[in-house]
């Protein structure tokens, strides 16, 4: 039983819901993104692998990420069959990812493997280019959004018109996602789907 219940958990892969609403009083003031957020600026439905530390891949997660310092292989081949069922459209063609200071190496690799899996190119045109708190310790929507404000950067000449996955390892706010989409298709990318391997809050 235990082994059919973890096998029913690695099947059961959280949607991520796009956010369409910018916070109010000008938490963007950067980046200039107010009021309501343009449809050709959002991001689109997006998926989790896992709950964060569930039994099916949220352990193997939380071990990639706090003890390994480098995600499983499972994790990747568990992505690749997530994305075989979800058949987003249009289909991605290339990969990109959420860069971090703190950590640099541990969410590229990541999607450098699963770009390999699925035969499509790793995408470097995000940076991050400011270092600021940890999305966790900001307390609302305003707060997280202006602690982003800023701290990205995508190189615009090397952004391609077609859609993309952009890869994170644990998705909370989705405003890390939302803001870094809404810059990726002001720069002429095509449609952008999130991809994490956990999704650590279901606000």
């Amino acid at each position: 039983m235990a082994v059919r219940a973890i096998q029913y958990l690695r099947r059961n892969e959280q949607v991520i819901a796009p956010r369409k609403q910018w916070p109010p009083s000008k938490a963007l003031q950067i980046y200039d993104f107010s009021g309501r957020i343009k449809e050709n600026f959002q991001a689109e439905s997006g998926r989790a692998l896992s709950l964060w530390g569930d039994a099916g891949w949220g352990e193997l997660v939380k071990q990639g990420k706090y003890r390994d310092n480098r995600f499983d292989e499972a994790l990747v081949r568990g992505a690749v069959e997530m994305i075989q069922r979800w058949q987003p459209q249009p289909m991605p063609t290339g990969v990109t990812y959420v860069p971090s200071l703190y950590r640099p190496e541990l969410v590229p690799d990541f999607a450098m493997r699963l770009a390999e899996k699925l035969g499509l190119p790793l995408l470097e045109v995000v940076q991050k280019v400011r270092h600021n708190k940890p999305q966790k310790n900001m307390s609302n929507s305003y707060q997280k959004t202006r602690n982003l404000d800023g701290v990205f950067a995508v190189d615009a000449a090397n952004v391609r018109q077609e859609p993309a996955f952009l890869v994170d390892d644990v998705v909370d706010s989705r405003w890390t996602f939302t803001v870094i989409a809404a810059l990726l298709r002001r720069a002429g990318s095509g449609k952008v789907f999130p991809l994490a391997l956990a999704l650590n809050s279901l606000e």
